[in-house]
C-alpha cells in the first residue's frame, strides 16, 4: 500500500546547525506500539540531518531503509516528507511545498524568532498527512506549483552520503539508526537496493 509516512518542519541553521524543529506529525500505524518511539526518534533525527545538509532553494531525496524522505528548503523553511518507495516523489515534493505554504500563510515569519523546538505545526502537519495519503490528491497541487517543472533532484541511498566527506553521524545517531534498522529488518521485507549515490532527473511537469 502507498504510505506518507511522516511530515515534518524545520528552521535552517547552516549546514554546521541543528536545524530547529517546528512542528511534526507521524503515522506509524505499520509499528507496533513499544516501537513507535523509536521509530519516531529516527524520523526526528533523519530529519535534522537531512534539513541542515539541504541548501536554500534545494530540493534532495534522501533513502533510509525502505523510506524516503523528500526535502525542500525554501528560504530557510524545511519541509521533509517520508514516504515509502512506491509513493510518487513529485507528490511529495508537492507536499513538501504545500505544507511550507500553508505555515506561512498561518504563521507568516514569525518561525524565523524561534531557537528551540516548538510544535507550532503540529495541527497543519497532522492534516496533511491524512489529506495526501492518496498521491493523487498531493499529484493535484502540481497544477498550480509552477516552480515544480522539470527540477533536477539528487537522490542518496543511504543517510550517511548526505554528510559532508569525513563527517560521520554521531553515537545518538548511530545508536538510533541500528534500533531502527532492526525493526525494519524485523516488520517489513529486506530492502536489496545498493548503497550508491546519483543524480534524477524527476519529471516534475503535469
Amino acid at each position: 500500500m502507498v504510505k506518507l509516512t511522516a511530515t515534518m518542519l524545520l528552521k535552517f541553521m547552516g549546514a554546521d546547525r541543528d536545524p530547529v524543529l517546528l512542528g511534526s506529525a507521524t503515522d506509524l500505524s505499520s509499528f507496533g506500539f513499544f516501537q513507535r518511539s523509536t521509530v519516531r526518534e529516527m524520523l526526528i533525527f533523519v530529519s535534522r540531518t537531512v534539513a541542515r545538509k539541504t541548501a536554500i532553494g534545494a530540493r534532495q531525496s534522501v533513502q533510509h531503509e525502505e523510506y524516503l524522505a523528500h526535502v525542500y528548503n525554501r528560504d530557510g523553511l524545511v519541509a521533509v516528507v517520508f514516504t515509502d518507495a512506491t509513493y510518487p516523489a513529485r507528490a511529495g515534493f508537492c507536499v513538501a511545498n504545500q505544507v511550507i505554504d500553508d505555515f506561512t500563510a498561518q504563521d507568516g515569519d514569525s518561525w524565523r524568532r524561534n531557537t528551540s523546538d516548538v510544535e507550532t505545526g503540529n495541527a497543519l502537519l497532522e492534516a496533511a498527512l491524512q489529506k495526501y495519503q492518496d498521491p493523487t490528491a498531493a499529484d493535484k497541487l502540481a497544477k498550480i506549483q509552477k516552480d515544480l517543472d522539470e527540477t533536477k533532484i539528487i537522490l542518496h541511498k543511504t543517510i550517511e552520503s548526505v554528510l559532508d566527506r569525513g563527517e560521520k553521524l554521531d553515537q545518538v545517531g548511530r545508536d538510533a539508526s541500528m534500533r531502527f534498522s532492526l525493526i525494519v529488518k524485523i516488520d517489513k521485507p529486506t530492502n536489496e537496493q545498493t548503497s550508491e549515490e546519483f543524480s534524477v532527473r524527476a519529471p516534475l511537469s503535469i
